[in-house]
């Protein structure tokens, strides 16, 4: 196996990784929305500390992108969408352009 099919493997499992983070972050934030986990538990509020942390960097130029829609917030399921797109056209384009 090339070093470059190994590389877009690697950057295919991040991209996995990442999304399943956001999909965590979103099951959460309904959990406290509806009163099912208190977010004032010490390990609760470290998690999700930790995820917004890391998430809020990719999500805030897509939240100043889309409109505001109150109480909505679709930025993490564009995203995705995103994430999901680079997963599928790296090897694409890395296939094309002969170096896969």
């Amino acid at each position: 196996m090339s070093t470059v099919a190994t590389l877009v493997g690697l950057i295919q499992m991040v991209l996995q990784i990442l999304i399943w983070i956001i999909v965590i972050q979103v099951v959460l934030s309904w959990l406290i929305a509806f009163n099912i986990i208190n977010s004032q538990s010490p390990f609760v509020r470290s998690m999700l500390n930790g995820i917004e942390r890391l998430l809020e960097p990719l999500l805030r130029p897509i939240r100043r992108i889309l409109p505001d829609l109150g109480g909505l917030d679709f930025s993490p399921m564009v995203l995705i969408l995103l994430l999901i797109a680079i997963q599928r056209l790296l090897p694409a384009i890395l296939i094309d352009t002969g170096l896969l």
